[in-house]
């Protein structure tokens, strides 16, 4: 299932295969497409072009729209979306965290008030894993909590504790779930998820905890939700020396191109963020240069590509000006097109990273490119 083929310090150079799709080359981004599309008129037929490995959905959203019945009644997701690849659906644990003042938290799990009409909704261990289920997923996350940061270390020692005990209902249903005769994805797997805010003593605990049940892999969670950026790293170099060495370690959530590479220094191998798409949709580009912002002025008559060592759709064919243009008249194309190049980017930026790891050279990488990529083109 998974391989780690070679280290560069703490960084690693692996593989990873599931029910769906080839040999998955790590690190890796999983492009989020939240409902089974990204946000931006991104379809799975696009993922193909720009390099995509891995899609990533949410589980809460799919339940509510177009409900998950109704995904597994189409023969779920991967044929819903007609996407060969894997795919990893989110636990609804975040929603935990991103929906605070509509839910209420127990011992059995979480009742949410639906964002779109204010129906209630339960949703607890078994509930997140039989809807994965229905999606058929090639990843299953486990239902966890999401602590708000800052956070009381008294309330966020309770909640991991909680989360422990949530992740041992998750395997259970999860093994009963794949056993059945009509299972959409018998092969589905389960990764577990490491929390205790940012309280070191915590994280380390908890992943002692969770590391017991011997899950395919494990993600760290409950970061980029506000702390500055060292506070997030501490975190990873406490938790990863308790990460088992042979399932893939992923962070959740994150993030800039820098995160990522100073996140793959620490060992971590999966990582998923709205970013790419969610800044593309405001005008903001990633470039090997630095960033854009294609709503400036200077760019009105500027008649080269976002970026001329880029590949994408875009660059491919369009100007900066016209990109520009599209934003000015609100044409949805706009949208379009900065995405499949933020995703682009993303993408090749990994391949760049295993790239440096395969030739020894991902610490010359990360020196050149780690605050290059912060910083303004």
């Amino acid at each position: 299932m998974f391989k780690v083929i070679k280290y560069q310090g703490r960084a690693r150079r692996g593989q990873f295969s599931c029910a769906h799709g080839g040999m998955v080359q790590t690190p890796v981004f999983m492009n989020v497409g939240t409902q089974g599309a990204i946000k931006g008129g991104v379809s799975a037929h696009d993922l193909r072009e720009i390099g995509c490995q891995i899609e990533l959905s949410n589980t809460y959203h799919l339940h509510l729209r177009p409900g998950d019945t109704v995904v597994r009644k189409m023969g779920g997701l991967h044929r819903f979306m007609d996407w060969d690849g894997p795919i990893l659906t989110d636990s609804g644990g975040f929603q935990v965290f991103s929906l605070a003042s509509l839910r209420k938290i127990k011992e059995e799990g979480v009742t949410f008030a639906s964002h779109i009409d204010g129906h209630r909704i339960f949703m607890g261990p078994e509930e997140s894993m039989q809807i994965q289920s229905n999606l058929g997923s090639d990843i299953a996350m486990a239902f966890d909590e999401c602590v708000e940061n800052p956070a009381t270390y008294e309330y966020a020692k309770a909640s991991c504790e909680r989360t422990a005990r949530w992740l041992e209902r998750c395997a259970a249903e999860h093994e009963r779930l794949n056993s059945l005769a009509d299972t959409v994805n018998p092969r589905q797997m389960l990764f577990g998820i490491n929390q205790g805010a940012t309280f070191p003593d915590l994280r380390v605990w908890h992943m002692d905890e969770i590391a017991k049940l011997n899950c395919d892999g494990y993600a760290i969670g409950g970061l980029a939700v506000g702390e500055p950026a060292d506070v997030m790293y501490g975190i990873i170099d406490a938790v990863e020396p308790h990460m088992p060495q042979d399932k893939p370690r992923y962070l959740m959530g994150v993030g800039t191109p820098s995160n990522i590479i100073e996140a793959v220094s620490r060992g971590v191998d999966f990582f998923d963020c709205v970013m790419p798409s969610r800044n593309g949709r405001h005008g903001k580009l990633f470039t090997w240069e630095g960033t854009v912002n294609i709503l400036n002025r200077k760019y009105e008559t500027d008649p080269s590509p976002v970026s001329e060592s880029c590949g994408c759709p875009c660059c491919r064919s369009f100007s900066r000006a016209y990109l520009r243009h599209l934003f000015k008249a609100d044409e949805v194309l706009a949208l379009r097109l900065s995405v499949l190049h933020n995703l682009w980017f993303y993408n090749e930026l990994m391949q760049k990273l295993r790239n440096a790891l395969d030739t020894g050279t991902f610490d010359e990488f990360r020196e050149k490119y780690s605050g290059k990529l912060e910083r303004r083109a």
